[in-house]
């Protein structure tokens, strides 16, 4: 059982080291029970190997006595291991409430990403079972591009019953080197896809995928799915003449695993993305929104809910917020047939 920590102790921001190890998986634990889906946290070893490797750079709030207090890390989630996530984030009960940790915890992050020149973009997924997460993206500057629908369940917040259903996530991008790009946007999509990149801040030359799927292609396609969760990320480098058929081969082994949220993304360098795109409308997918930098290329999210979404449990603390909720539930309800 994670020992317990006295509140009001003075506390400062410092990276990782693996004598930090045992404190981050007992703040973890304290917050979540047994109940967090990344194994990285709940593991001190290999905690450890992961930030001795680079793949996972943890910041950590600890008080003067040595107590780990609060964690955040930045990790390589995307296709593109320039894009990098900043997540994991977690601050104990004691000290929470107004005193900064979680915000000063992230921008140390950012701190450390603006020196690493592989590090062309950052992203963070601010979830919408509270508005805490969200206001912090905004106060750093973070602009949401796109809403992960029924992203993680009920379980995950289990020990601090704050959801009572699967819980949405924002999915807010800060670019930090900046690429030029040709993209081809779908045409259903056209108008949703130039609002979701408002305010980029780097060129982006738009056209539209108007193409058809050339005969004789392949497709190229990775999946990975995350059982606790219920969810199956795909990651499409190439979309081929047999798109269709691959498709059917991964739902059918998602509904032998159980998977209730399929999330696929999709490059836009492609100029028959529309094609593909109109293929998984009929299949009941909709739009999540813009990748910036996802595969380096930018990319956008489709996804299906095998079941009815948690619209009403989905907090939104700005306008941006509430206008892509917006756009992509009502995409939801066309695609729903």
């Amino acid at each position: 059982m994670p020992k317990a920590i006295e509140a009001g102790q003075e506390w400062r921001i410092l990276q990782f080291t693996p004598g930090d190890a045992s404190g981050v998986v007992d703040l973890f634990r304290s917050v979540y029970g047994e109940g967090y889906p990344v194994r990285t946290y709940m593991d001190t070893e290999l905690l450890i190997k992961e930030n001795g490797a680079g793949r996972t750079i943890s910041s950590v709030a600890k008080t003067a006595s040595g107590e780990v207090v609060g964690h955040t890390s930045l990790f390589n989630s995307a296709p593109h291991p320039g894009t990098y996530e900043s997540g994991a984030g977690v601050v104990h009960a004691a000290y929470r409430g107004g005193k900064g940790i979680f915000t000063e915890l992230v921008a140390h992050g950012l701190e450390i990403a603006a020196g690493m020149p592989n590090v062309q973009t950052v992203f963070g997924e601010p979830v919408c079972n509270h508005p805490f997460s969200q206001k912090l993206s905004m106060k750093l500057d973070f602009i949401i591009r796109a809403l992960e629908v029924d992203l993680m369940p009920a379980a995950a917040y289990e020990k601090e019953a704050s959801a009572a259903g699967r819980v949405a996530a924002f999915l807010a991008f800060k670019t930090l080197r900046l690429k030029p790009q040709t993209l081809y946007l779908p045409p259903v999509y056209r108008d949703d896809l130039h609002f979701f990149y408002e305010d980029l801040g780097d060129d982006r030359d738009f056209r539209t995928a108007e193409d058809h799927i050339p005969s004789g292609t392949l497709s190229d396609i990775q999946s990975q799915i995350f059982a606790f969760a219920g969810v199956a990320r795909v990651s499409i480098h190439a979309i081929g003449a047999d798109f269709s058929t691959c498709l059917d081969t991964l739902e059918q082994t998602f509904a032998r695993e159980g998977i209730v949220v399929i999330q696929l993304w999709l490059k836009l360098d492609c100029p028959w993305a529309g094609a593909a795109t109109e293929i998984l409308r009929e299949r009941g997918y909709f739009i999540g929104g813009a990748l910036p930098r996802w595969f380096d290329i930018d990319g956008f999210l489709m996804q299906k809910i095998c079941r009815q979404p948690d619209w009403d449990g989905i907090c939104t603390v700005n306008d941006r917020g509430v206008q892509v909720l917006r756009r992509v539930r009502g995409d939801w309800q066309r695609t729903q047939g």
